[in-house]
């Protein structure tokens, strides 16, 4: 007998279900479809019905469009292993059962939804990502070799450059580690027995990366006793125990950083390439005509106006709709400032004051009294990226706020200094020079101009919630 269509699918399943299966996946009736946990940074939660064959990109959107985020690319599924201490970036191509699939049945395990800004910033700035002193080329070259040629080279199937250097490398079975000069070819990673010697004679095979995929470790210190925080390892792809990873720890993050990346790199090639210019193209049937690039359909609804003329006008501008945002923001909290200093109780000004000290603690970038190293692995999860950025409470001043941000790969810190006159009471990071009333107006004020950090503010670092 044919089954019955049931003529109310929204009384059995959730809003969710049905954008799922009417709106992303258009034939998953006619695939198995599996229950999988997706955790946030503060470790919420949310359960997804999803098929056999979905992305790691779909996943991402599903939740997106869930949480109604605006996708600027960076969405990013991690794959945690806790026990063993490692972490590393899915592939939007990456089909995710297949990833649950190698977990072990005791292995706490997670899937972690949060932004990666420097996911594929080295298509975007591949000078930071390929230093002159870690990178050779197996054939002779004329002239000087570019960041963004390396970077083709990467991509090509005929040529590739080599990345060398020393590394800390874990002794198979002991506890002890071993400063090693590698070299990372086509082929796999090799070391050298004899000094820095490339000769064939003194290269032995270390691991390949066909069926093995790249983790960074969390807590190299503390979990296997590595020398420096800046490790990675080789793990097989099929399930396996804590003997047969392939340690190894850098000196530094611009190196490890520039092995995972090369790593990857030969691993997915154009694939990943791929990825960067086409986020939309999922194995599931998502594309950009099924999901909104950019933002939810109630945000698409809302247009930046001008009103200061005769006739109202469209602004299509970005730059010029931005701006005119925070003007609007900047008068409407002076506004409030001035009626909560003109309501006629004599506490007014104090409560002026009191409110623009507390307004900033609602943002999504202030973090209430976190660390500086908590502050600093916050800023390494999202990524390396020039203007991912934070503020902080001062620990060494309770009377400071800090801002932290990334710099050429390299994290800086600000104090945020505050500065009274007349009463009234500022924020600088200028000694005085550029006051603000507020936080909020500090960190708008630096995301439109450089003035005396690095570079602008770019990104800030967010714990969402699912």
């Amino acid at each position: 007998m044919p089954s019955i269509p049931n003529p109310f699918p929204e009384l059995c399943c959730s809003p969710f279900t049905s954008v799922l299966s009417a709106g992303l996946f258009p034939k998953a009736n006619s695939r198995k479809k599996q229950v999988i946990k997706v955790y946030s940074e503060d470790e919420t939660s949310r359960a997804l019905e999803v098929p056999s064959d979905i992305t790691a990109r779909d996943v991402c959107q599903l939740l997106i469009l869930k949480n109604h985020y605006i996708d600027d690319h960076s969405w990013t599924l991690f794959e945690h292993l806790p026990h063993i201490g490692l972490e590393r970036t899915m592939e939007d191509h990456e089909l995710v059962i297949e990833v649950l699939s190698n977990w072990g049945m005791e292995e706490e395990n997670k899937l972690y939804f949060r932004k990666n800004y420097a996911k594929y910033e080295f298509f975007k700035n591949p000078m930071y990502f390929f230093p002159e002193h870690m990178v050779s080329f197996a054939t002779e070259t004329n002239g000087e070799i570019s960041p963004t040629q390396i970077l083709q080279m990467f991509l090509s199937s005929s040529t590739y450059p080599e990345i060398h250097g020393f590394l800390h490398a874990k002794e198979q079975g002991k506890k002890s580690w071993k400063k090693i000069y590698f070299l990372l070819r086509r082929s796999g990673l090799y070391f050298s027995t004899k000094g820095t010697s490339k000769e064939p004679r003194h290269l032995q095979f270390f691991s390949e990366f066909g069926n093995s995929d790249i983790y960074v470790s969390l807590a190299g210190k503390k979990k296997h006793g590595a020398p420096t925080n800046y490790g990675f390892c080789f793990k097989p792809n099929k399930a396996g125990g804590p003997r047969d990873l392939k340690m190894l720890c850098a000196e530094e993050e611009q190196s490890r950083t520039c092995w995972v990346t090369a790593i990857r790199l030969l691993k997915y090639g154009m694939q990943l390439y791929q990825n960067y210019m086409h986020p939309y193209q999922g194995r599931s049937g998502c594309s950009s005509q099924s999901i909104s690039p950019m933002r939810s359909i109630s945000e698409n609804s809302l247009v930046a106006m001008d009103f200061s003329g005769q006739k109202s006008r469209v602004i299509e501008n970005p730059t010029e709709a931005l701006s005119v945002a925070v003007e609007e923001g900047l008068a409407w909290r002076k506004k409030g400032c001035l009626r909560l200093a003109t309501h006629g109780s004599p506490t007014a000004s104090s409560q002026s004051s009191a409110t623009n000290m507390a307004i900033h603690r609602s943002q999504p970038w202030f973090h209430h009294k976190i660390s500086r190293e908590e502050a600093q692995r916050l800023i390494i999860q999202q990524g390396l990226v020039d203007g991912v950025f934070l503020v902080r409470d001062s620990q060494s001043n309770p009377k400071t706020f800090v801002l932290s941000m990334s710099h050429g790969q390299k994290i800086k810190h600000f104090q945020i200094i505050p500065v009274e006159d007349d009463g009234e009471l500022f924020h600088t990071l200028d000694d005085g020079h550029t006051r603000f009333t507020d936080l909020i107006q500090l960190v708008e004020f630096y995301q439109l101009n450089k003035g005396v950090l690095p570079c602008k503010l770019k990104h800030y670092c967010a714990r969402i919630a699912l």
